[in-house]
């Protein structure tokens, strides 16, 4: 819901550009070369998003560290790809994890039914001591 929140186009140009200590025309020069891409109301009004506000800023910080727009464009394009693939390895890991739970019910599933099938003639509590005293010796690992 935060992520939300901060995509919410409510600034007009004048108050985005107060807010980042830039001029109006530096904003349409950054939207043309696609550096920001805010929002249009009905009116075809520019507003501006607080994400977009944040990333005005970091172009500001980038230049005044000397970095041209080209740089800091492929920079931000760095930034994005980066940040899909921490998405892309978060959604990994937890299929991972997904499936490690799914071949440990698996295994203990099986573990049951081989000693149920081949120790039939031995007490239950024999069986239930050997499935559940193996389960405690594996999670201490």
């Amino acid at each position: 819901m935060k992520d939300q929140s901060r995509r919410k186009a409510l600034y007009m140009i004048s108050v985005a550009a107060e807010l980042t200590g830039m001029h109006p025309q530096t904003l349409r020069v950054y939207e043309q070369r696609g550096l920001i891409h805010p929002g249009r109301s009905r009116g075809n009004t520019r507003l501006y998003s607080q994400e977009d506000i944040d990333r005005i800023n970091l172009i500001a910080y980038l230049t005044d560290e000397g970095i041209n727009l080209t740089g800091v464009t492929r920079i931000l394009d760095l930034q994005e790809k980066l940040e899909e693939r921490d998405c892309k390895i978060e959604s990994l890991t937890q299929q991972v994890e997904a499936l490690e739970h799914e071949l440990a019910c698996i295994r203990h599933e099986q573990k049951v039914q081989s000693l149920v099938r081949y120790n039939q003639s031995m007490p239950i509590t024999f069986i239930h001591k050997v499935v559940y005293d193996d389960e405690a010796e594996g999670m201490d690992h």
